[in-house]
């Protein structure tokens, strides 16, 4: 049921923060930023605010690195430092225009 499913998130949630707060609270915090980069870009297309924008994307990905690598967890450490090397080289090539 749905309810259960709800439940269990909640409860693994709660577990997490009482596990490692400051992990918890980064990861909320990267989590809302990824969101308004989301809507932002989706608002501002085909010109989106991409020197506000990638900075955002590549600190919220080295959070989700960072809460990878203390979660033991390889494949997404690799997927969110895949991310940031991509999102620093467009910032790179976006700088020297």
């Amino acid at each position: 049921m749905i309810i259960d499913i709800v439940k269990g998130i909640y409860a693994y949630a709660l577990a997490d923060f009482k596990d490692h707060p400051g992990r918890f609270t980064l990861e909320m915090l990267a989590w809302a930023t990824s969101i308004g980069c989301s809507i932002t870009m989706a608002l501002t297309i085909p010109h989106p605010p991409f020197m506000i924008l990638y900075p955002l994307f590549i600190s919220q990905c080295c959070v989700f690195g960072w809460s990878a690598y203390t979660r033991k967890s390889f494949g997404m450490l690799g997927n969110y430092m895949l991310l940031v090397s991509i999102d620093s080289i467009a910032l790179i090539r976006l700088l020297l225009g």
